[in-house]
């Protein structure tokens, strides 16, 4: 009793000094009745690259199962796609050994093509320090490579040896600093891809962690927060987990439980705030039991167009923060959409 008690309280003093997904703001942003939903849509065979050339007409917006009109449509092909990428390499989650073994592949990512990158990359270093970004976007993949070989990441002092406080510590540095970073992409225009380099942090959820309603409510307002920052930022987040063929089947795959919308506090798990998770509630991709690390990289731009631009109003609410689940219905068969899976609507 004495050790559930402990975690309770040291749960709720850690998340209520978390900003969270608000970054440094006081209030999480939202979206007022009748607000434009931009989403950005990937579609493609089960198996194979992005599909280009299909029309307005081919696609259904669906909001809470509704069908949705379509108020702007634009299809978005090749390299000229206005995206940004974001490479976090972190070192907070990630074992120095790891992040030694993952930084030539990196590197061999960046220098693929004569170093030539579809998109303008930048390269940002989490340690325990804070973030470090290696210079500004460029997709000069040689120069980017030459600045990473120069950062000093060091041994973290928070490790997974440290348990369950140096877990909360890690799970509150890295929430605080997604934040921050999609915050600090927000004012730029067009689509950013944010690949996060990392196992994840620790999903902290099981028998030991039991949660009062005012945990319930602060752990759900974290959640509107993150979620609504990163679709008005249209940042599509992706987890690259370098481990490799040395991930437990078991961790890799638990995130999987928690991807359906969470519509209520009384619903909330902290492991809602996985990693993965946002990821693919994003409409991005969670990778991992692959040891190549640059293909991963690879796989992550390739996944990003050609992609379509879909708009649409949506609908008034009566409360805050109602959860919409979201759908993209296709008229061609053999083909999916992959987009954000919800929004959080407000009166």
């Amino acid at each position: 009793m004495f050790i559930d008690t402990r975690l309770r309280c040291f749960l709720f003093v850690t998340l209520l000094c978390t900003p969270a997904a608000s970054g440094q703001q006081n209030s999480p942003p939202t979206h007022p009745a009748n607000a434009k939903i931009q989403l950005d849509v990937v579609v493609a065979a089960k198996s194979g690259p992005p599909v280009a050339d299909l029309q307005q007409q081919d696609f259904t917006v669906l909001d809470n199962n509704a069908p949705q009109a379509i108020t702007a449509f634009k299809a978005v092909t090749g390299r000229e796609a206005p995206i940004e990428v974001i490479l976090v390499i972190d070192a907070v989650n990630t074992s120095y050994q790891t992040v030694s073994v993952a930084r030539p592949e990196i590197d061999k990512f960046l220098r693929a093509e004569g170093g030539h990158l579809a998109y303008p990359v930048a390269l940002v270093l989490f340690t325990d320090k804070g973030t470090q970004s290696l210079g500004e976007f460029s997709s000069d993949g040689n120069a980017l490579s030459t600045a990473l070989d120069k950062a000093d990441v060091g041994l973290r002092s928070v490790s997974r040896s440290a348990g369950f406080y140096g877990a909360t510590e890690r799970f509150q540095f890295s929430i605080q600093t997604l934040g921050q970073l999609v915050a600090k992409m927000a004012p730029r225009p067009g689509r950013k891809i944010m690949v996060w380099v990392s196992p994840g942090w620790p999903m902290l959820t099981g028998p030991r962690v039991d949660l009062d309603s005012k945990q319930e409510q602060q752990i759900f307002a974290n959640i509107v927060s993150l979620s609504t920052q990163l679709l008005q930022a249209r940042v599509t987040l992706y987890s690259v987990d370098p481990l490799g063929n040395g991930e437990s089947l078991s961790r890799a795959s638990y995130y999987k439980d928690y991807l359906k919308g969470i519509s209520k506090p009384s619903q909330v798990q902290l492991a809602d705030l996985g990693l993965p998770v946002l990821a693919v509630q994003s409409g991005g991709l969670a990778l991992n039991f692959n040891n190549d690390i640059a293909s991963l990289l690879q796989e992550c731009l390739s996944d990003s167009a050609p992609y379509y631009e879909i708009s649409f109003d949506s609908a008034p609410v009566d409360r805050r923060d109602d959860y919409h689940h979201l759908e993209i219905k296709l008229a061609k068969p053999g083909l999916t959409a992959r987009t954000r899976q919800g929004y959080y609507a407000q009166p």
